[in-house]
């Protein structure tokens, strides 16, 4: 994608397919609830201000959440980046506790 474009439905609907509330979603973009909620309200007005558009992809890659751009014959839309099943495998690896150390071998 050459130019970030998004707007505040579908930034809504990402959120929403993730399973993400809206403070956790804006706590990830380094934006306030209220803030969202604006940006959230605005519907299909693409969000121009180059700051929030970073932050807010910033956060759909935090909770693994893709833009789909719009194409001649598709509207755009939004998809997980993983399967369910990738989901549970991460959070039962990532919920395994131990030690942490370096992933790297000698």
């Amino acid at each position: 994608m050459s130019e970030q474009r998004i707007s505040g439905r579908l930034i809504a609907a990402g959120r929403t397919l993730a399973g993400v509330g809206r403070a956790d979603f804006a706590a990830a973009a380094g934006l306030s609830a209220d803030s969202l909620r604006l940006i959230e309200g605005s519907g299909s007005a693409w969000l121009d201000a180059e700051q929030d558009v970073s932050a807010v992809f910033r956060a759909l890659d935090h909770f693994g959440i893709l833009v789909l751009e719009e194409t001649a014959d598709f509207g755009a839309g939004v998809r997980l980046k993983f399967t369910r099943q990738d989901v549970r495998q991460l959070a039962r690896l990532e919920g395994e506790g131990g030690l942490i150390g370096s992933d790297d071998a000698p």
